[in-house]
């Protein structure tokens, strides 16, 4: 065996980083069992002055917290209400998602604005609102809503958010992009405020002076008079892909599991949708989400109601426990193994959202119901013939 061949042996069985190993050495490393057919424990040469390091492989680095408490945070507060956030800035491992808790007074209006780097999907909890929206072909669209209903407005589109009624109105947001901050808008009155009073006149057919009575600075949630739901003009888009979806209404957006139920809306269900897919799901007490994982998407949940413990696993021997209670949020990295569990005494509800118009899952009871025997008892070797049978029936 040359040297060449020898040096890449012994780096390939021993990795990087760690225990050095340096001069003639021969090192050992088990490939297999003896009689088994493998290569059995060799010796590898190394020429002097050949260094080595070892790797652990099983030392993949800490399970980062999953678990924030955005009702906890410190809120933006301004005139007409206020907004809790939860990006990757303090929730670091959210890097797909960042959330948001919005709370509107009546007659407020999150002023019209855009996102710049990430689509918004929303969830009503209380109280009515009304969306105006605005896309680059020109098209504007009208809509009011309830508890229960759901928005979704793609990247770069403009919006506002106005209470409708005479009782505030709060409502869960969900973005496409873990570093997107809520208060990070371009927002109108901001614009306008550090824009030249010429060129907006001339921009808008005014005097320069009128512009002096414009508000100085962002006014992001703006109070102002109660708006009865009679007068709140409902103008629905012109055609097939509305901003708009009932989900505690709309019969497709309904999925059983065993334990519980999913209210959920995917661009198979609502077409505009196409960056992520979001909706509710209760879970009855005792019962549980299976073990499974996301095959194409991060996963976000803010809890509405009720006690929950969610599992995590994360490869190379890393798993965590976390306990949830309403106003927290919690954040599944796509491809990471996890289960949700209802450990409180009422139903569990929480507003789960994907980064995937279309997000895929495998549940572990399916795979192994779907393995051969023989593999099982392999991969599981020591288990008695009992509990494999068992495993594949489930």
């Amino acid at each position: 065996m040359d040297q060449t061949r020898r040096l890449f042996l012994g780096a390939a069985a021993l990795g990087a980083g760690g225990l050095m190993a340096t001069g003639a050495t021969a090192l050992e490393h088990d490939h297999g069992n003896p009689g088994d057919g493998g290569f059995g424990r060799q010796a590898v040469s190394l020429p002097p002055g050949a260094t080595v390091a070892y790797h652990d492989p099983q030392d993949v680095g800490a399970m980062p917290d999953f678990r924030f408490s955005l009702d906890g945070n410190r809120p933006k507060v301004t005139s007409g209400g206020w907004a809790k956030e939860a990006t990757v800035h303090q929730f670091p491992i959210s890097k797909g998602i960042a959330g948001v808790h919005m709370f509107l007074e009546p007659g407020a209006s999150r002023e019209l604005h855009w996102h710049a780097i990430a689509a918004e999907w929303a969830y009503v909890i209380d109280g009515r609102c009304q969306t105006v929206v605005l896309d680059p072909s020109g098209a504007s669209e009208i809509n009011n809503y309830e508890p229960g209903d759901l928005w979704y407005f793609p990247k770069g589109h403009g919006h506002s958010i106005q209470t409708i009624g005479d009782k505030p109105c709060h409502f869960i947001l969900s973005f496409d992009n873990g570093a997107f901050s809520e208060h990070g808008t371009f927002s109108i009155t901001d614009w306008i405020d550090v824009t030249p009073k010429d060129m907006l006149a001339l921009d808008f057919g005014l005097s320069p002076d009128a512009f002096e009575a414009f508000p100085k600075g962002e006014a992001y949630i703006q109070a102002g008079p109660v708006i009865p739901v009679a007068d709140a003009l409902d103008a629905p888009w012109p055609k097939d892909s509305t901003h708009k979806f009932r989900l505690l209404k709309d019969p497709r957006a309904v999925r059983e599991f065993e334990g519980g139920s999913f209210r959920l809306a995917t661009v198979d269900e609502w077409p505009i949708q196409k960056t992520m897919s979001g909706g509710v799901m209760t879970i009855r007490p005792g019962q549980m989400r299976k073990l499974h994982w996301n095959v194409n998407a991060n996963e976000w949940h803010y809890y509405l109601k009720g006690k929950g413990q969610v599992a995590l696993f994360g490869s190379g021997g890393r798993g965590k426990v976390a306990e949830f209670k309403p106003g927290d949020v919690a954040y599944i990295p796509m491809g990471f193994g996890h289960a949700i569990k209802n450990t409180g005494d009422e139903d569990l509800e929480i507003v789960q959202t994907w980064d995937n118009g279309k997000f895929e899952e495998i549940d572990l009871d399916t795979w192994i119901k779907s393995s051969p025997r023989y593999l099982l008892s392999n991969n599981f070797a020591g288990v008695p013939g009992g509990t494999i049978t068992k495993l594949k029936q489930g």
